[in-house]
Parts: structure tokens; C-alpha cells; sequence
């Protein structure tokens, strides 16, 4: 077994990060633009970029801000939106855990994007520390959101730029790693349920409240149907 080695977990980490630096550096300065319209410095782009880091949630609070919403909308609202994540976190329980230390952070830093690209991680080299890339990988992402704000912040005094469209990167980003990890997946049924999941909730809730329901209505089936499936994997 080869010796983990901290330059090239580094490297690993960085290398797979690097898709979401790209959008990150987008979406970050769309933010930034968005809250120095609101009459919020760069000093509070890093602030609530290190503090919040909960992407689609700081553009809500920008306008909650904005709106001088009380604090328990403000809760509820947040809890809506990212209530998502803590289904994300169910599947990579076991492998931040093995971080030791730093698994609180690893939770904190779970954005989508950083998701995909934890599930996306397939053969890890032999000299990479997985559990270290993990967590390298949370904070380049993170670091890149903090980057992006502050270059919209300041961006937004005095350059015009017209952000429209910009937030379609991220669903491209999910639509290739899915599309990815279908195809090399040897049993398809799971993501197939995901897709027949969130076109019936999608039916039903439309598009601004179908995601809780799809992840919720998933989770049930593929829970529902793992014993069919543990037996068929087990039938190869």
C-alpha cells in the first residue's frame, strides 16, 4: 500500500474541485452585485459568505434584509430551502466521519455542488487521503463562493454587468455529473427513480416546490425497495 502523500491529496482535491470554482466564481459575484445594490459592502460579502455559505439562502437573505423581515421568517425560510441537505448528508455520513476532526466542517460546507462532486469521487488514488480530500474539497469550494462575492461586491460599484442566465452553469454542472454517473453505474433503477420522482412531484408542486417533495417521495422508495435491490446486486 503506498504511503498517503499531503501534495497529492492536495492536488487530487483541488483538481476535482475545479468545475465548481467556474461556477462559484459566477453565482458568488452575482451575490456580491446583489448586496452591494442592497447597500452592503465587500467586508459584508465575506462576512456573511463565511458565516451563511448557503448559496440560493443568501440570495433569499439579501432580500429579506431588504425587506426588514423578523428573525423567525427569516429561520423559517432558510429551514425551507436548504432542508435538502440534510438528505445529501444521509449518504456521506460514514465517510466524513472517518475525517475525525474535521467532520463538523465537512457538514457545514455540504453545498449542492459540493455534493455532486463527493458522489462523483470514484477511484481514489492509492497515495490520496480520501477522507482529507473530502475535506479539501469543502474548503475550495468554500474559499471560491468567499472569492466570488467579493469580486461581485466590488465589481457592482462600478462595472454594469447584466448576470441574467448565469445561475443555468450550476444546472448544467448537475446535469453532467448526473448524466456521468449514470452511464458508469452498473444498476440504473436508483436514478431512474429519481427521475420518475421528480417528474411526479414536479406535476403536483410545480417548479418552485417540487425539490423537497422529489427528495423526500426518493428516499422512501429507494428505502422501500433496498432489500429487492440488495438482492439483485448480490445476484450478479
Amino acid at each position: 500500500m503506498k504511503k498517503k502523500s499531503k501534495k497529492a491529496t492536495a492536488l487530487y482535491a483541488l483538481k476535482q474541485s475545479l468545475p465548481v470554482l467556474f461556477g462559484y466564481l459566477f453565482l458568488g459575484s452575482a451575490f456580491g452585485i446583489m448586496l452591494y445594490d442592497a447597500g452592503y459592502n465587500w467586508i459584508w460579502a465575506i462576512f456573511i459568505s463565511i458565516i451563511v455559505y448557503a448559496g440560493s439562502g443568501q440570495f433569499l437573505l439579501v432580500s429579506l434584509i431588504s425587506s426588514a423581515a423578523s428573525l423567525p421568517t427569516v429561520a423559517m425560510m432558510t429551514l425551507f430551502i436548504n432542508s435538502r441537505h440534510m438528505f445529501y448528508g444521509l449518504s456521506l455520513i460514514d465517510k466524513f466521519k472517518a475525517a475525525g476532526w474535521r467532520y463538523p466542517f465537512m457538514i457545514f460546507s455540504l453545498t449542492d455542488e459540493t455534493y455532486s462532486v463527493n458522489v462523483s469521487l470514484k477511484s481514489v488514488p492509492e497515495n490520496v487521503d480520501e477522507a482529507k480530500a473530502r475535506f479539501l474539497i469543502g474548503e475550495f469550494d468554500h474559499f471560491y463562493w468567499i472569492l466570488g462575492s467579493v469580486i461581485g461586491s466590488l465589481a457592482g460599484q462600478n462595472i454594469p454587468i447584466d448576470f441574467t442566465g448565469i445561475d443555468f452553469s450550476m444546472t448544467a454542472l448537475f446535469t453532467v455529473i448526473f448524466v456521468d454517473l449514470l452511464v458508469d453505474t452498473k444498476n440504473k433503477i436508483c436514478g431512474m427513480v429519481g427521475i420518475f420522482c421528480a417528474f411526479v412531484c414536479l406535476m403536483i408542486f410545480g417548479a418552485d416546490k417540487f425539490l423537497l417533495p422529489t427528495l423526500m417521495l426518493t428516499v422512501v422508495l429507494l428505502i422501500a425497495a433496498r432489500p429487492a435491490l440488495t438482492r439483485k446486486e448480490g445476484g450478479k
